[in-house]
């Protein structure tokens, strides 16, 4: 976009939060040059302004900063990292031909019945020929343990609304289609005003729960009591 008589490139940021009757909705557009903590604490700190009182669980992509800047402002929320982009980041250090039964060892890690279990299961990757051969990936996976255990906490049909980002994502690849389709923006205020109108499209399709919904109302009520009680 145009910025002071220069085209630059900007990353356009985009919240979606879960509300306690199972419905998504958008919590925010944010247009940034750079990232670091000090824009992941302003975008919190915007949040709750705006009146997001508490954030369960937070799901997250391993973005520097962005864990510690919501539990400044939401100290109590619970961090859980994308299962599939771990998965994803495994893949990096496996050889092209090794993926798909590097992908298929690590299923016992993160299908595990429990935390307890996916400590085994690791430790087992880990001494395993794969885990010998490419000994990054379960570093990776021991390096993001604490924001992968929450995880485990949860029945399997739980675990399958919060394992992964690919909701953002899906919302993010339907904006830049848009975006790339008109080349460079004016001004920062034209991009806002073409992703919010983009928004508003995709969100009226947003109007029923997820189908595990009911399940995990039941699973957040006794996890969370009264966090999750008294905001449905």
């Amino acid at each position: 976009m145009r910025d002071e008589a220069t085209i630059r490139n900007k990353a356009v940021y985009l919240a979606i939060g879960v509300t306690p009757d199972g419905r998504k909705d958008v919590l925010g557009i944010w247009i940034e040059q750079t990232e670091g903590a000090k824009f992941w604490m302003r975008v919190m700190s915007e949040l709750r302004n705006r009146g997001v009182n508490d954030i369960l669980i937070a799901i997250v992509d391993g973005l520097k900063g962005f864990p510690d800047a919501i539990t400044a402002v939401f100290p109590q929320t619970q961090i859980q990292t994308c299962i599939v982009h771990l998965i994803r980041n495994s893949m990096d250090y496996a050889g092209w031909k090794d993926r798909k039964p590097v992908a298929t060892a690590l299923k016992a890690v993160y299908r595990a019945v429990d935390a307890a279990a996916a400590v085994a299961a690791l430790t087992d990757f880990e001494e395993s020929r794969w885990g010998q051969k490419y000994p990054a990936i379960a570093a990776a996976w021991r390096r993001s343990w604490a924001e992968v255990i929450p995880f485990f906490a949860y029945p399997l049909d739980v675990r399958r609304m919060i394992y992964t980002t690919n909701a953002i994502e899906s919302l993010n690849s339907t904006i830049r289609r848009s975006v790339r389709a008109r080349g460079h923006f004016p001004s920062e205020e034209a991009a806002l005003k073409l992703i919010w109108l983009q928004l508003r499209e995709v969100t009226k399709e947003w109007k029923m729960p997820a189908r595990e919904w009911h399940a995990a109302k039941a699973q957040f009520g006794m996890l969370f009591g009264d966090r999750f009680a008294m905001h449905q």
